[in-house]
């Protein structure tokens, strides 16, 4: 990945094969994220099974980057996924091949909590919602899980076969096995702690206390008899895919909003491409489903929730599709699409207060193609030229609402939000405030790693003191020289080009 933290980037033009790059995994990286409390941090994730964690500084290096703040090392297989926290400061969300997902302190390199039992399959994709205290799953096994990782709970899933959770997914105290529901006759949720055993799931398909007979039928569904509470006989035919949010077999992807919602992209079983919106409360219905396209790319949402609008790219297309969510029906509005010729291999979004608000920029893409990033800027047309408050609510703002100890001991918090009145202005070398010593306070060493079994235990504390501070010395004196040759550079190409 190329890494330009002091340039500009709208900058278009070649950039020079000698560019510095960021190099230290030993093989291809799958996901990076920007640390949205640090604008110089960025993760970096595998296949080499490690998490990396670089700080980038303001001006272009001289040299390619090779070794990380930190390694995070506890996957067996690649890691693919990475999410920071969006409250707590120096959580870090990784989710591997493993179907592992481990939450790290970078600030100590420490994993603080590892949930090695709650999928079964490779997982697709994760979401915080706005506090932190949840973040949901898409998973190759068709579940949909909303998790509490303190608890090391799975608060509500479903499942393209079957709907797991109980009759409120929030009052779970206990992971619960899967409900289903019939066709015609009951219209609510059932708990299932029952004696039906289909082989992968159970459920209670009568309330009452005498037997129940299924049997399968030729399409796959199930015929139930057994009796109500009030010992009146029941008949019931039951369709176990019925819940899916999505019943195709290709991947999903789900988002919360900031209402607490759930959006989620996926295809039907005809391989059509649809969305949903689903209140976590009641999956027995969607808010809003609906069915867009034919394609095999898979739709990424990206969510804004400052104007609560989600974009859908996907891979291999050539358009970004986006729409408001509101609370009127149909709930999911459609506004506008975004065309080019080119289809894109990848997308990134930019935070909101990286947006430029004097030319009422509401959204920032930056689009991967194959030999090329292209930034794709959406505004709005206002002939005014004040500040637009409507297109620009408080936003969350680099600070973090909480430490990760307090987070770890139960606390929740929504995000500091900030204003944009005045734009954002950065604070260069902005240096990470923790409760206790943080690795990532300090520049990535100039030399090779060195384990602390390799280390000298012979050294005195004055001798000690006077290594590190001729270390500093050295380390000051190197970067003066680095940015004088950087600048010299740039002269140079000044007067090669004959613009000087």
């Amino acid at each position: 990945m190329r890494v330009e933290a002091g340039g500009d980037l709208l900058k278009s033009g070649r950039v020079d094969k000698n560019f510095p790059l960021v190099t230290g995994h030993t093989a291809p990286v799958l996901d990076i994220d920007w640390c949205p409390h640090n604008d110089n941090v960025i993760a970096s994730a595998s296949e080499d099974t490690t998490v990396m964690i670089w700080q980038i500084p303001d001006y272009v290096p001289m040299r390619n980057m090779t070794e990380p703040i930190v390694t995070l090392e506890g996957h067996s297989k690649r890691v693919g996924i990475l999410t920071w926290h969006p409250t707590a400061r120096n959580i870090l969300l990784s989710a591997g091949g493993d179907c592992v997902i481990i939450l790290w302190n970078v600030g100590t390199g420490e994993a603080l909590l590892t949930l090695d039992d709650l999928h079964t399959d490779l997982i697709y994709n994760v979401c915080w919602n706005r506090s932190g205290s949840l973040f949901i799953t898409t998973c190759k096994d068709k579940h949909l899980r909303i998790i509490d990782p303190r608890q090391h709970l799975v608060v509500a899933n479903w499942r393209g076969d079957a709907s797991l959770g109980p009759s409120s997914p929030w009052d779970a105290k206990i992971p619960r096995p899967a409900n289903v529901r019939p066709l015609k006759q009951h219209r609510r949720f059932l708990q299932m702690f029952g004696d039906i055993d289909l082989g992968y799931e159970k459920f209670k398909p009568h309330d009452g206390a005498r037997p129940v007979r299924a049997i399968f039928m030729a399409d796959g569904k199930v015929f139930t008899t057994g009796f109500s509470k009030m010992s009146e006989r029941q008949l019931a035919l039951w369709d176990l895919e019925r819940f899916a949010p999505h019943e195709g077999m290709r991947p999903m992807r789900a988002v919360f909003t900031r209402e607490g919602l759930v959006f989620t992209t996926g295809f039907t079983r005809m391989s059509q491409r649809e969305l949903g919106l689903w209140d976590p409360k009641n999956m027995e219905e969607p808010i809003a489903l609906q069915e867009m396209d034919t394609s095999n790319g898979v739709l990424l949402p990206f969510y804004d929730p400052d104007s609560s609008i989600v974009y859908l790219c996907g891979k291999g297309d050539s358009s970004i599709r986006y729409f408001e969510i509101t609370d009127e029906a149909p709930y999911v509005h459609y506004l506008s699409t975004y065309s080019s010729k080119e289809p894109q291999r990848g997308m990134g979004f930019m935070p909101k207060r990286g947006l430029d608000v004097s030319k009422c920029e509401i959204a920032r893409f930056y689009k991967l193609h194959e030999r090329k990033c292209e930034p794709i800027v959406m505004t709005v047309p206002r002939k005014s030229d004040l500040f637009q408050d409507d297109l620009y609510p408080d936003t969350p703002g680099p600070e973090p609402a909480l430490e990760a100890d307090e987070w770890l001991s139960g606390k929740d918090a929504e995000p500091l939000l900030i204003s944009l009145r005045d734009g954002y202005v950065p604070v260069k070398n902005r240096e990470l405030k923790v409760t206790k010593k943080n690795i990532l306070d300090s520049r990535p060493p100039t030399g090779p790693r060195r384990s602390q079994s390799t280390c000298d235990t012979n050294f005195s504390n004055s001798a000690l003191a006077e290594l590190l501070e001729e270390i500093r010395s050295l380390r000051q004196t190197v970067q003066t020289h680095e940015k004088r040759i950087s600048d010299l550079e740039n002269k140079l190409c000044q007067f090669t080009n004959g613009t000087d």
